[in-house]
């Protein structure tokens, strides 16, 4: 009764600010603003414009969460390799940002895209540029993969710090090479901390809309952008609560899916 006494305070916030917005977003995404019953709310992401935002942001999304991963593992493996000091450092170094607002941290990227920033000033040195790297899909890219590179890195590097000595050693000893151990034996035994860095990752860079909308300047319309309009801008509340709720949708089969994957990888170390 004691834990549970300790886990109240989680609980209230967890009511207050999780249960209780989404019981309102269901209201009203079903509902019109005279109060009727409706789908139109929700089953409005399948108009034309969207569409293309959704595809679109599944399409960043995507290229964002494989950048991340290709950056994470290698850099985890390297984390593995180091003393305990240098690990300690690194560990470090990563989670610094994380320490500083995400917007200040966008917006300071803002300054380093600019056609006068420290990237073009660098590059004008050997007569190059300047080079509109703002209101691009490669401005967006750069910043979701700057600001959510830690979720990937950390539970990566947590899987493959758990993965044996003993076993990468034996693997040496029957004559894998470099290559076999780190494709056969490393990704098979971390792959419980792939499927969780890929979800940390993706969900949020899907859902995002503060990054396209200060790196975009307003020109790249996600869906995150079009649900903050309709709340923000027009003060449509139903429909944004609808284009949320499928939203959400998006995000449960991915986290079905996720939970699938982790759950055989749970059977198979059983095994």
């Amino acid at each position: 009764m004691k834990r549970k006494y300790v886990a109240l305070p989680y609980i209230i916030w967890m009511v207050a600010f999780i249960v209780v917005p989404l019981i309102f977003v269901a209201y009203y995404a079903f509902t019109t603003k005279e109060g009727g019953i409706t789908l139109s709310n929700v089953f409005a992401i399948l108009d034309s414009n969207h569409i293309k935002a959704t595809m679109l942001s599944l399409e960043l999304s995507l290229i964002c969460t494989m950048i991340c991963l290709l950056i994470a593992y290698p850099l985890a493996l390297m984390m593995r390799s180091l003393d305990l000091k240098n690990k300690s450092t690194m560990l470090m170094v990563l989670i610094l940002p994380m320490w500083m607002n995400s917007v200040l941290r966008i917006m300071a990227l803002q300054i380093i895209l600019n056609k006068n920033g420290i990237i073009n000033t660098v590059i004008g040195l050997v007569g190059l540029g300047p080079f509109s790297m703002l209101n691009t899909k490669g401005a967006i890219v750069f910043g979701i993969v700057y600001d959510f590179l830690p979720y990937m890195i950390l539970p990566i590097y947590n899987a493959v710090m758990d993965i044996e000595d003993d076993i990468i050693d034996a693997a040496a000893d029957l004559g894998a090479s470099r290559f076999e151990k780190i494709f056969k034996i490393m990704i098979p035994l971390s792959k419980a901390g792939i499927i969780s860095g890929i979800t940390m990752v993706f969900i949020p860079s899907l859902t995002s809309f503060v990054i396209p909308e200060l790196l975009g300047g307003g020109k790249i319309q996600l869906l995150g952008n079009i649900i903050e309009q309709e709340f923000l801008t027009t003060a449509d509340y139903n429909l944004g609560s609808g284009l949320s709720f499928a939203l959400l949708i998006f995000v449960i089969i991915g986290l079905l899916f996720t939970e699938k994957h982790e759950g055989k990888d749970r059977e198979s170390n059983v095994w």
